[in-house]
């Protein structure tokens, strides 16, 4: 951020009265007892809230999609970063919250809206040349908010990735004071979890399957260890053919993915977001025509499985790329 910036947000803050940095003494109900201090973890920075927010802005379809599932539409200063259409259930309430920027928001239009809260599902939306880091916003009394997905190392990483998406539920019901909602919503989503565990006794064999979810320039990015098409992999009994890279999201090359040979192949369509190589159908037009890809069985059999590419990122949507693989892999003959 610029000097100007700086000064800009900072004095936006103290017009707004930043949640993170009020002094729990000054703020008092109508009675004069004390407002309850909330404090959350969120990758490597503890936050303190004296009062729930009242202006967040998220950076990213995902957490303004859970945002919205969790009822805090009414608490949204904008939004940014839309790759597909929002799903149908949240049309309505986002329609109520403005749209700051449709792709990337810059730091210029979150001090614009005048913030007391920021939510990302990714570390790396917050840097210098996007929102300002995440110590940069602390600085000004701004708290921000990373998904315990992105953030296992500081997120107990013992957990797996589907219980850490559901601690960041938790995490946010306690700040915007709203734990009934957020217990709900999780209540909800571990039936899913728990319906696609079943289907593990009726699994064929531990088939394995390679998760496309970009293509950039050509070259393919798959799911490795750590996200969440690998925690839905294991939930069903499946093998993620990547597991063994330490990378959420590595840059392979075609030839890799033959060489893994995978029973199925999980294809992220990401139509709306329009780059080449992001459609479903540019990606199984790419592997149809390489002449190593093309020879897989899967691709000759049609092994594929197609789901929306924000549903492979940690977001109240997860659960329905879980549903799909399960449904999928029945349709193939793999569960029977």
């Amino acid at each position: 951020m610029s000097r100007r910036t700086r000064l800009s947000l900072a004095l936006a803050l103290t017009l707004v009265g930043g949640a993170g940095c009020s002094d729990p003494a000054a703020n008092s109900s109508a009675s004069g007892a004390p407002q309850h201090t909330v404090k959350v973890a969120s990758c490597g920075q503890q936050l303190s809230f004296s009062q729930p927010p009242e202006r967040a802005v998220t950076l990213d379809q995902s957490s303004t999609e859970t945002l919205l599932a969790l009822g805090l539409q009414d608490r949204m200063v904008g939004t940014a970063n839309l790759k597909t259409k929002i799903a149908p259930q949240y049309r309505g309430a986002y329609g109520k919250v403005p749209v700051l920027n449709p792709k990337i928001l810059t730091s210029e239009q979150l001090r614009a809206a005048t913030p007391d809260f920021v939510v990302s599902s990714f570390t790396d939306l917050y840097t210098k040349d996007r929102v300002g880091t995440r110590n940069e916003l602390r600085e000004l009394g701004l708290p921000s908010f990373v998904s315990a997905v992105d953030c296992p190392e500081a997120n107990k990483p013992d957990l797996t990735p589907f219980e850490r998406l559901f601690q960041d539920y938790e995490n946010l019901g306690r700040i915007f004071h709203i734990e009934d909602r957020a217990s709900a919503l999780v209540s909800k989503q571990r039936k899913v979890t728990a319906q696609a565990t079943k289907a593990r006794k009726d699994l064929v064999g531990r088939p394995s399957v390679v998760w496309v979810y970009s293509v950039f320039n050509g070259v393919p990015y798959v799911a490795g260890k750590g996200g969440m098409p690998s925690d839905m992999s294991r939930l069903i009994g499946a093998r993620n053919a990547f597991d063994d890279v330490n990378e959420e999201w590595p840059e392979v090359s075609w030839e890799e993915i033959a060489e893994r040979d995978p029973d199925v192949i999980i294809i992220g369509d990401l139509s709306e977001r329009g780059a080449p190589g992001d459609s479903a159908e540019e990606k199984l037009t790419k592997m149809r025509e390489h002449p190593v890809v093309s020879q897989l069985k899967a691709v000759r059999m049609n092994r594929i499985i197609e789901v929306p590419g924000i549903e492979m990122d940690p977001s109240v949507r997860t659960v329905n790329a879980l549903q799909l693989l399960v449904d999928g892999m029945k349709g193939l003959g793999y569960v029977r």
